[in-house]
C-alpha cells in the first residue's frame, strides 16, 4: 500500500475523542486538541528542567552545592543579610544556618584599595598591621579570621616624626576645630567673701599715767563722734600737782636751761595735756583739776570713766576708733592664692548696701592658711570719707589680677591636661596633627598663658582633641607592636635551626 493511500484512508470510527468519533471532529475543535496538546507539553518540560536545576543546585543540607563539598569556607555570613559573621558553622535565632563565603565568593579588597604604586613596591615593608585597627601585627603576610589580608606597613610611611595623620573626612566626623595662637593680656577675677574690720592703726585709748581721780565725764557716750582735742573728762591727780608746783616754782625763780626744762620734761611724761601746761605757763596758777581732751578724731568704742571714780595707771578710760580708712579681710581659696599680689586694685560690693560698690588696695597677704578651709585672710585697705562701711559688714570682693601686658595665650579647651604632664595639639595643615607638650601660666577669660612650646604662627586643636590625643595613642601602640614583632622575626631568623629541639 503507498503513503498516499494510507493517508487518505479514512481513521477507524471506532476512535472516539470526546465523546465523538475521530472522523467526527470539525477543525476547531482540532485546534483546540493541539493547543492542549502543546501546553502540556511545556508545562511537563518546564517542570523537568527546574527538577534538574534543583537537584543540582541544593545540597543535603539545603546550600551547599555539589562541588563545595571539597572547599574549605572562608567564613559564614547571617542569612538575613546583617552584619554578623562567624568563623564556623552557626545558626541564627531563627534556627537558619549561617551562608558559608568561600574563596571565590569573598568580596574583593583589591577594587577599593588602591593599586601599590612602583614606589611601594621598591620600598621595605617593616610589619603587617590589622585591618580592623586592632594592635595585632605580624612579621609576615597574614589574614584576619574574616579572612582580611593584613595591611603592610613600609619603611617610611611611618615616620617617627610624633604626627597625627588624619582623613579629611575622619577630621570632619570628629569636629575639630584650630585657632591660630595670639597675644593677649590675661585677666581673670577672684571673688572672696570677708568682713570689714577696724584699721589697727586707726584706734587709740584714753588712760593716766598715774593715780588720780575722775572728777567729771563730759556728755559724750559710746557711739559718739569726737574730735582731736574735744574735753572727755576732768582729772585730778596728787602727782600731777605736785609736778605743776614744780615747774611754777622754777619759772617762778626765773630759771632757764636744763633746770626749767627738766621740770617741764616731768610734766610731759605724766602725758599732761599741752593746752594744760600752756595755761599754767600763762596764768602762773595751778588748777585743782585738768581737761582731758581726745588723742584723735574718731567713734568712742568703749566709755570706761564715770564721774568720781578712782583710776590707777593705765586703765583704760575711752577707747577711740577712725573708720574714715578700714581694713576688708577676705578669705581667698588657696589655688587662687598665687594670682594675688599686693597693690592689687579690688572692687567692694557690700551686702547691706545693693548696687553701692567701693574701691581699694590689696595691703597685706597674711602668712599663714586656715588649716580647716584650706583659705588664706588677705588685707585690703578701703577709704570710707562717708563711714559708710562699718565693722563687721559682710561683703562681696573681687580682685582684678593679671596684666594688661599681651602674652601668647591659647584657649583652655586646647589643653590636655593629664595632671603630670599638658600639652596641646599642633595643626600642620593636610590632616597632620603634632602633640606639643607646653608650659602654662596664668588662666583667665577662658584662655590659658603659654610660657614655652608654642609660637604666634602655631595653630592649636581646640575642640575634638580629646579623640586626635587617643588617635596619636593608638598609633603609638602600633608602632610598638610592630617593633617588638620586628625584633621578634629578627631573633628568629637569627636563631640555627639545628637548635630548634630533639625529635
Amino acid at each position: 500500500m503507498s503513503r498516499g493511500a494510507l493517508l487518505n484512508e479514512s481513521p477507524d470510527p471506532r476512535i472516539q475523542i470526546f465523546g465523538a468519533p475521530w472522523c467526527a471532529l470539525t477543525g476547531d475543535a482540532m485546534n483546540t486538541l493541539r493547543l492542549l496538546a502543546t501546553i502540556t507539553l511545556g508545562a511537563a518540560i518546564g517542570l523537568g528542567c527546574y527538577w534538574l536545576v534543583e537537584k543540582s543546585t541544593r545540597s543535603p543540607h539545603g546550600y551547599f552545592t555539589a562541588a563545595a563539598a571539597d572547599r574549605t569556607p572562608l567564613y559564614y555570613r547571617d542569612p538575613s543579610g546583617a552584619p554578623f559573621w562567624s568563623a564556623g558553622p552557626k545558626k541564627d535565632s531563627q534556627g537558619r544556618d549561617f551562608i558559608p563565603i568561600y574563596d571565590d565568593e569573598a568580596p574583593s579588597l583589591d577594587k577599593s584599595a588602591p593599586k601599590q604604586t612602583a614606589a611601594e613596591g621598591s620600598r621595605k615593608i617593616l610589619y603587617y598591621r590589622n585591618p580592623m585597627g586592632l594592635p595585632d601585627t605580624s612579621p609576615v603576610p597574614k589574614t584576619d579570621s574574616m579572612g582580611m589580608d593584613y595591611v603592610p606597613v613600609y619603611e617610611g610611611g611611618d615616620t617617627d616624626d610624633g604626627l597625627v595623620k588624619l582623613s579629611p573626612g575622619k577630621i570632619q566626623r570628629t569636629g575639630a576645630k584650630s585657632e591660630r595662637v595670639a597675644k593677649r593680656p590675661i585677666n581673670s577675677l577672684v571673688r572672696a567673701p570677708g568682713t570689714v574690720q577696724e584699721d589697727e592703726r586707726r584706734v587709740s585709748v584714753v588712760a593716766l599715767r598715774f593715780e588720780g581721780f575722775v572728777e567729771s565725764v563730759a556728755d559724750v557716750t559710746t557711739g559718739d563722734h569726737v574730735h582731736k582735742g574735744q574735753p572727755l573728762m576732768n582729772v585730778y591727780s596728787p602727782a600731777l600737782s605736785s609736778a605743776a608746783a614744780e615747774y611754777l616754782s622754777a619759772l617762778n625763780a626765773g630759771a632757764t636751761g636744763k633746770e626749767l626744762k627738766g621740770a617741764r620734761r616731768r610734766l610731759e611724761n605724766l602725758a599732761t595735756p599741752e593746752p594744760a601746761i600752756r595755761d599754767l605757763e600763762r596764768t602762773r596758777e595751778i588748777a585743782l583739776s585738768i581737761q582731758w581732751p581726745a588723742p584723735q578724731d574718731g567713734e568712742i568704742l568703749q566709755r570706761n570713766a564715770v564721774n568720781g571714780m578712782r583710776a590707777g595707771p593705765g586703765d583704760v578710760l575711752f577707747r577711740i576708733a577712725d573708720h574714715r580708712v578700714v581694713w576688708v579681710v577676705i578669705d581667698v581659696a588657696e589655688r587662687d592664692l598665687a594670682q594675688v599680689k599686693v597693690g592689687t586694685h579690688v572692687t567692694i560690693r557690700p551686702r547691706a548696701l545693693p548696687g553701692q560698690t567701693f574701691t581699694g588696695t590689696v595691703s597685706l597677704i597674711y602668712p599663714h592658711l586656715n588649716a580647716q578651709t584650706r583659705t588664706a585672710r588677705i588685707r585690703i585697705e578701703a577709704p570710707n570719707p562717708d563711714e559708710l562701711l562699718r565693722p563687721e559688714m559682710y561683703v562681696d570682693a573681687e580682685i582684678e589680677t593679671g596684666s594688661q601686658d599681651p602674652v601668647l595665650a591659647v584657649p583652655e579647651s586646647a589643653v590636655l591636661d593629664s595632671g603630670t604632664r599638658q600639652a596641646v595639639l599642633i595643626d600642620k595643615g593636610e590632616g597632620r596633627f603634632e602633640p606639643r607638650e607646653v608650659k602654662l601660666g596664668r588662666r583667665g577669660g577662658g584662655y590659658v598663658e603659654v610660657k614655652e612650646g608654642v609660637s604666634d604662627s602655631d595653630a592649636v586643636v581646640t575642640s575634638a582633641n580629646f579623640l586626635i590625643d587617643a588617635e596619636s595613642n593608638l598609633k603609638a601602640a602600633l608602632k610598638s607592636f610592630g617593633e617588638t614583632g620586628a625584633a621578634a622575626s629578627q631573633s628568629d631568623s637569627a636563631t640555627p635551626s639545628g637548635m630548634g629541639g630533639h625529635k
